[in-house]
C-alpha cells in the first residue's frame, strides 16, 4: 500500500489549505483565525462534534466510525514563529514578523487531509479524536490541552503526532522508541554589580568580566560535572550588559538553554548552575540572581505504539523508507505531555532538501502531504479494525 488514492484525489485541495494557512501565521495561544479555517474544513467534511476554545484557540474533533471502539488521538500544531518570511513564494507570510518557519502549516494540513478521509470512508470502529493545538513553540498548548481534560474528556487510549523533517528524503518517516527528544530548561542569570565611570573602573563592581568568567565556567558543567554517557547540553545564547561605551554597567545578564534526557542529569546541572554563578560572583565582588524555568519534558514514545507507528509507516511509505531506530535528539517537543498522558508515538516525515527548521527561508513541501494524512488515517482503520 502506499499513498490512499482518495487521499491523493485531493491532493490539490491540500495544497490550497497549506498555503493558505502560510500567508496567514498566529503565534503562540493566539491561533483563533487559524482555529477558525480549520473548523470551517471540518464542518464541509461532516465530522460529528468539533469543540473550540480548547487551550484558548485549540480545537478537538471527533469522528465516529461504524462501530463501537476505543478512541485514538492524531494531534497537530497550528502555531507559527515570529520570525520573517524569507521563502520568496507566492504564499509567503503576509504578517510582518511571522511565519510557518517550522511547518505546522503542514501538519495542521495533513490532519485536516486525514479527517477528510476517515469522515467520508468511516473504515473503523470506534472515534477517531484529532487535536489541533496552539502554542507549541511556547507557551506549550499540549500541557493545556491535557489539563483541560481533552484527553480523559474522550477517553483516547493513545496519541500519535507527526513533524516534518528537512533534509531527510522525501517522505521517509523516521522514529525510534523511548525518549525522542530532550526536555529543555532555560536559565537566566542576572549579574548585579555597581556601576560608574569606565575611568575609575576601580569605584566600581564591574559585571560585565563576572559574566564573561560565567560563561566559561557553565562549560564545565557538561566537561567535567556530568557522565560522559549522558546526554546533556548547555547553550548559552545570551549576555547583556551596558549601554553606552564610557559607564561601567550595574548590571549584566546571561541566557542559556539547557537541554537533557535523565532526572537526575537535569537535577545536577540545575544545582551546579547555581553553584557557578554564585561562586564566580562572589570571587568578583558582585552578586548573582539565578532563575530556572523548568520547560517542555523529554518526548518518549511507549515501545509498542511506536512499533505498531512503524508497521502503519512502512505500509504507506514502504519498507525501506522508514528509520525504526532514528538516533534521539536534543530539540524538544510539547507532545511530550500528550505522551506523559497516554501511550503513543512521535514520528518524523522527511521533506527532501532545502532550508532547516526555524529558518526563515523554510517552506512546508507540499508534496508530502498526501504521505502524512495517508499515515494518519491507516493508523485509525489499523488501530480500530472494522469486525466481520
Amino acid at each position: 500500500m502506499a499513498v490512499i488514492n482518495r487521499i491523493a484525489g485531493f491532493a490539490g485541495d491540500m495544497t490550497a489549505w497549506r498555503r493558505h494557512l502560510h500567508a496567514h501565521p498566529e503565534i503562540g495561544l493566539d491561533c483563533h483565525e487559524t482555529a477558525a479555517f480549520v473548523v470551517e474544513r471540518l464542518r464541509e467534511f461532516g465530522v460529528d462534534r468539533i469543540e473550540t476554545g480548547v487551550a484558548q484557540s485549540g480545537v478537538v474533533a471527533v469522528i465516529e466510525g461504524r462501530g463501537d471502539g476505543p478512541a485514538i488521538g492524531l494531534r497537530a500544531d497550528m502555531d507559527a514563529l515570529p520570525v520573517a518570511d524569507l521563502s520568496g513564494t507566492d504564499h509567503a507570510s503576509t504578517v510582518p514578523g511571522r511565519a510557518h518557519a517550522c511547518g505546522h502549516d503542514g501538519h495542521t494540513t495533513m490532519l485536516l487531509g486525514a479527517a477528510k478521509y476517515l469522515a467520508e470512508t468511516r473504515n473503523f470502529a470506534g472515534r477517531a479524536v484529532l487535536f489541533f493545538q496552539p502554542a507549541e513553540e511556547g507557551p506549550g498548548g499540549a500541557r493545556l490541552m491535557v489539563e483541560e481534560g481533552a484527553l480523559d474528556r474522550h477517553a483516547v487510549r493513545e496519541v500519535y503526532a507527526l513533524h516534518t523533517l528537512p533534509g531527510a528524503p522525501e517522505g521517509r518517516f523516521e522514529t525510534t522508541p523511548g525518549p525522542i527528544m530532550a526536555a529543555v530548561d532555560t536559565l537566566h542569570i542576572h549579574v548585579i554589580g555597581q556601576g560608574g565611570h569606565a575611568a575609575l573602573p576601580h569605584e566600581t563592581r564591574d559585571p560585565i568580566p563576572a559574566a564573561v568568567a560565567m560563561v566559561q565556567a557553565i562549560q564545565t558543567i557538561v566537561t567535567r560535572d556530568r557522565d560522559p554517557l549522558d546526554d546533556l547540553v548547555i547553550s548559552v545564547t545570551q549576555i547583556h550588559a551596558g549601554s553606552v561605551d564610557n559607564v561601567i554597567p550595574d548590571r549584566a545578564y546571561v541566557g542559556a538553554s539547557i537541554r537533557t534526557f535523565s532526572g537526575t542529569v537535569q537535577a545536577m546541572v540545575h544545582r551546579r548552575l547555581r553553584e557557578v554563578a554564585e561562586g564566580v560572583a562572589a570571587a568578583h565582588g558582585v552578586r548573582a540572581e539565578v532563575e530556572i524555568d523548568l520547560g517542555y519534558p523529554p518526548t518518549v514514545n511507549e515501545v509498542q505504539s511506536t512499533a505498531f507507528a512503524v508497521e502503519v509507516a512502512r505500509e504507506v511509505a514502504g519498507e525501506g523508507a522508514v528509520v525504526a531506530d532514528r538516533t534521539r535528539e536534543m530539540g524538544a517537543e510539547d507532545f511530550a505531555y500528550m505522551l506523559a498522558a497516554r501511550p503513543g508515538s512521535y514520528l518524523f516525515l522527511g521533506q527532501g532538501a532545502g532550508p532547516g527548521l526555524h529558518h526563515p527561508g523554510f517552506d512546508f513541501n507540499d508534496a508530502v502531504a498526501p504521505v502524512g494524512a495517508s499515515f494518519f488515517a491507516r493508523l485509525i482503520e489499523r488501530a480500530l479494525p472494522l469486525r466481520d
